[in-house]
């Protein structure tokens, strides 16, 4: 492991409509940035949860900040999607404004989402696969 910060990684759910539509507007607004991509249940992701135990039972985007150092953290639930915010900056901060919204209740709002989204937004069979022009964002892809 070097001592330079390793580029975040988003983990989301590759068959989920909704999360593939977030990471799609992740790279039209951000199409050469650092942030990398890998699904829920790529072998990277299933690195990530042996190193944090109790992310691999949730049913939510992670947002891996220095991944495979030392420092590494996970956000989860809400606070991967504000550290998507915090990531795009810009007027996309302005949704920084939920966090005036206790984590708790950010989180049960997001969780009662969460277990609709494929009703609202549908399903893929497989995850997409990336357009070539991106594709070395994505790990495992």
């Amino acid at each position: 492991m070097s001592g330079e910060p390793a580029s975040p990684v988003l983990l989301y759910d590759g068959v989920c409509g909704v999360c593939n539509w977030a990471v799609q507007t992740i790279l039209r607004f951000d199409p050469n940035g650092p942030l990398r991509f890998a699904a829920l249940d790529s072998d990277f992701a299933r690195g990530v949860f042996a190193r944090h135990p109790a992310v691999g039972q949730v049913d939510s985007m992670v947002f891996v900040d220095e991944p495979g150092q030392p420092t590494e953290r996970v956000a989860i639930r809400s606070a991967a999607a504000l550290r998507v915010v915090d990531y795009l900056g810009g007027p996309w901060k302005l949704l920084d404004v939920a966090r005036v919204i206790p984590t708790p209740l950010r989180d049960w709002l997001y969780d009662k989402f969460a277990r609709v989204r494929y009703r609202i937004f549908g399903k893929h069979d497989t995850c997409p696969l990336p357009p070539p022009e991106v594709r070395a964002r994505f790990l495992d892809a």
